[in-house]
This record gives C-alpha cells, structure tokens and sequence, in this order.
C-alpha cells in the first residue's frame, strides 16, 4: 500500500467561490467573504501558476505534525500553527467546468499536495476566496477507473446469483464465492508497475524467499535501483533494492 500511496494521483474537485473557511472546505466556518467571482478567462490564466514544482503551505485542519502533534488537533483547540510551505508537483491543472460561483477542476499532482490548499491559494489570487465544495479521488497511479470495482459488483461476486432461497430465513446461508472475488482483484505485482520489475527464475526466488540476494541477469535488468520488484511467472516474490548487480530483498511476499 505504501508504494501505490506514492504514485501520481488525479482528482476532481470543485471550488466555491466567495467564501475561505478555515477547514478549506465545506465542514469548516467562514473566516473571509467576497462578492466578487472571476471570470473564466482570470482562472485560466492563473493555471500556469500552480503547474509545475511549487511551494504550498499545507491546510491548518492537516495531518502535518507540528512539535509532535497534529495540526489539526492544535486548530480544533483553537490554535492558528505555522506550518512551513513545502515542495509539491503538480504535472497539470484542468478547467473542467466554469460556472458563475464555482469551477470545476482536475488536478494530476505527486505525493504530499494538499487540494483544499489549491482552492485556498487559487481564491486569494484572483482576490475572491475560494473553498473546496466537492473532492473525488479518480485516479492513482498505476490504477485507472477502467479498474475500479464497485460495492455492488463485490456483493454480486460475493454470493453470485440470488435465487429464490434467498430471504427465506430458514434457507442455508449462501456461500462465499471466493474464485468470482478474485477474479475482480489486481494482482500484486501489476500494482507496483511503477517500480522497475525484475525477472527471475524459480531457484533464485526461493533464495529470495528466505532473505538472500540474487545476481540479476539479463541485456535489460535495471543495474541499480532503490525499490525494485522480483517476479516469478507474473507473481511478486518481494521488494528490494538493485545494488551493483545483485537483488536484495526488503519485503518478502509467500509463494
């Protein structure tokens, strides 16, 4: 899960136009108000801005540790931190949708942007203030929506087809249907596509297996790397660093 964590993400989001709040988003109270509203050609202009490596200040309602403790636990107890502005990437800003008190927006940014910070920032520069109205989570590399699976897709796999037995409380409970639930998961190994992958035979997983380094062989094998997978036959044998040649693993999975 960590690993899937770093990748690029791409989120859909809203922001409200006239209004800061000081959670960045709807849960929190106004702190400043304006009736003015940008156009859309303001906003558009605004993007390049916030494409690129840039520095944000991370929200007062976050999860940032400020002397040991979480900011957000200091802003319920009243207290305004400072929390030092920290370098982000965004690799694009989107205009969705413009209307006349709210954009929609899609952002594909790295590990540690805070969105509701966008809106803030975004909301000052074009001097109207701006919150988060609406927040969606699209896309995590590698994962796209194709791969997505729904609650009612995981309940239909579950118990497959009902039939009429079901809702009859004297009825045996249906059993879980564990082939139809794999078949709508991803295996481990296509998760971690963005890390380099390493091929290797059946003996030297074993040896991997039990702790040990492996030569890695091969015109194409990466010769140095800082997290790398080990595959056998398409299923993960570990995570590992490439050092000089050599697989050494760090996370060892079950055969």
């Amino acid at each position: 899960v960590p690993y899937v964590q770093d990748g690029a993400k791409v989120y859909r989001f809203t922001v409200a136009w006239g209004e800061e709040r000081s959670t960045d988003d709807l849960e929190g109270p106004v702190t400043n108000s304006s009736g003015r509203r940008p156009a859309e050609a303001e906003v558009r202009a605004l993007l390049p801005k916030y494409t690129g490596v840039i520095m944000q200040t991370p929200p007062q309602f976050s999860a940032i540790k400020i002397a040991g403790e979480r900011a957000y636990d200091l802003a319920r107890e009243g207290e305004t931190v400072d929390i030092p502005a920290r370098e982000i990437e965004i690799g694009r800003l989107d205009i969705v949708e413009h209307g006349a008190d709210r954009t929609v927006f899609e952002v594909e940014c790295g590990k540690g942007t805070y969105v509701r910070s966008l809106a803030r920032d975004m909301g000052r520069d074009l001097g109207c203030f701006g919150h988060i109205a609406e927040l969606r989570r699209v896309e995590v590399e590698p994962f796209t929506p194709e791969d997505f699976v729904t609650i009612a897709e995981l309940e239909a796999a579950r118990f497959g087809e009902p039939d009429a037995a079901q809702g009859d409380a004297d009825a045996p409970e249906t059993p879980i249907d564990f082939g139809a639930i794999d078949a709508l998961l991803v295996e481990t190994a296509a998760a971690l596509d963005c890390l380099p992958q390493v091929v290797v035979s059946d003996d030297a997983a074993t040896r991997i297996r039990l702790g040990n380094p492996v030569i890695i062989r091969g015109r194409d094998a990466p010769v140095e790397a800082e997290e790398a997978c080990a595959t056998v036959r398409g299923r993960l044998v570990a995570i590992g660093a490439i050092e000089q040649g050599m697989f050494k693993p760090k996370r060892v999975f079950a055969g």
